[in-house]
């Protein structure tokens, strides 16, 4: 090999390890944020709710900083590292973004939940907290209009059109600064008027339609449309039924927005189970699962966690007919947060982080399965007992709400632990022949 074929090749390893670095970065404030603020706090939260069986005694601004760390601090952070991984680099500057996104993203979580927690100067903290995700986003925006996407197969009129799953992650990232101006503008306004420093109830709960459905969900959808098919051995998604399933998902989300609360959970529940049937993950895999490094019981747990999906739907409609005193809408964010999103990067996390980290595999297969197992037998408690507690059905339920916690909270700490030793303690993969990290995801070694 020549001498310039060896400079390209140690530049190109050198390059793979600096995004692997950068990745970590994301991915262990995001371990924080779930482990710590994220289900640390919501454990303490519905202790407190179990004992004095209801949810007025926990104020609105806990749970409201609980759901801040879960979903922006643990899965936004996730999926912003994960984005700005798949970027293209050029150039040893154009890592400082990324970090620097990482620093403002990370600070502004962190404000948020001192100030919804503590109370201590939040109304300066609420702003600048949704100032710096703000900006954080706009960031990452302005690095992905860089670069130009691949085409995908041609259209209609023979012009390339682009790929489903990428349209599923932008219509994901609109969702995503959607949420993050809509929190922003929130977060000014309650700063300027004082009073709780908590959004009042029935604007949470659109912007929790925004934030889980409008930003989560299709992101989701996008990365399982790129690699189940590979890694279930099962076909590529149908196109038009994903198609379908966006559509309403979008549309139900822009229902729930405007307060057309039914005709929105009705398309939100059609579209969990249209994407079920366009993933393919009823029918039978046509080969072997890719599970190399991984827990064998890998797809079965992504089935289930889609399965979830559909029962979160179908709650969130019971929740519009029944629900008086919270339990039902619970249960119902619950499933699809915890059942779906929560057993998604359980599952996938452990096949795709450590690679792009540039480890060989995840430090340990059964605690893999481990975490899996705790995490959806607390979600599978959580959401049954849930509605029968606070809503009067059956007071013993009230007993089973803290052994739901208990079961989440210890499989969050062993997914930590088990991360954490993955990086620390993992086989590196770098090398001058092992730069096609996706390509090598997709072909199971």
């Amino acid at each position: 090999m020549s001498n310039d074929a060896n400079s390209f090749a140690l530049a190109m390893v050198t390059r793979e390890r600096q995004k692997s670095l950068m990745l970590r970065a994301w991915i262990m404030s995001g371990i924080f944020f779930m482990a710590l603020p994220g289900t640390l706090l919501g454990f303490s939260n519905l202790m407190a709710i179990a004992t004095h069986h209801g949810l007025g005694t926990v104020p609105a601004a806990w749970i409201q900083g609980h759901g801040h760390a879960q979903a922006f601090g643990w899965i936004g952070s996730f999926i912003l590292g994960i984005g700005f991984y798949s970027q293209p680099v050029r150039g040893r500057s154009a890592l400082r973004l990324p970090l620097t996104c990482c620093l403002l993203w990370t600070a502004g979580v962190v404000m948020r939940w001192v100030a919804n927690i503590y109370g201590w100067h939040w109304r300066a903290l609420f702003p600048m907290s949704a100032g710096f995700e703000l900006v954080a986003v706009l960031l990452f925006l302005l690095a992905a209009s860089r670069h130009k996407l691949p085409e995908g197969t041609p259209g209609e009129r023979g012009r390339p059109s682009m790929e489903l799953w990428m349209v599923s992650v932008l219509l994901g990232t609109v969702g995503l600064a959607a949420a993050i101006l809509f929190n922003f503008v929130e977060c000014v306004y309650l700063a300027a008027h004082g009073g709780p420093r908590a959004f009042p109830y029935l604007l949470d709960q659109k912007y929790l339609v925004l934030l889980t459905w409008g930003f989560m969900v299709p992101v989701v959808w996008g990365f399982s449309a790129r690699w189940l098919h590979s890694f279930l051995a099962i076909a590529k998604p149908d196109a038009r039924l994903f198609r379908l399933a966006l559509c309403l998902d979008a549309s139900g989300v822009f229902g729930g927005v405007t307060g057309r609360v039914i005709f929105s959970t009705i398309l939100l529940a059609s579209s969990a189970v249209a994407i079920g049937f366009a993933l393919h993950l009823t029918q039978r895999p046509y080969g072997q699962a890719k599970v190399l490094g991984i827990h064998p019981s890998f797809p079965t747990f992504v089935r289930i966690a889609y399965a979830w999906l559909a029962i979160a739907g179908a709650m969130s409609i019971w929740a519009v007919l029944a629900d008086r005193h919270g339990g039902i809408w619970g249960a119902s964010r619950h499933a699809l947060t915890v059942g779906f999103a929560g057993t998604m990067v359980f599952a996938i996390g452990p096949r795709i982080l450590p690679h792009f980290a540039g480890v060989y595999s995840i430090y340990s297969k059964r605690l893999m399965f481990l975490c899996l197992l705790l995490l959806l037998s607390g979600c599978l408690l959580r959401v049954t007992s849930e509605p029968l507690a606070y809503e009067g059905l059956l007071f013993g339920a009230w007993k089973v709400l803290p052994v739901s916690g208990m079961l989440e909270l210890s499989a969050v700490l062993l997914f930590a632990v088990n991360l954490v030793l993955t990086f620390l303690l993992g086989r590196s993969s770098f090398a001058a022949g092992n730069l096609g990290r996706e390509a090598s995801l997709e072909q199971g070694s």
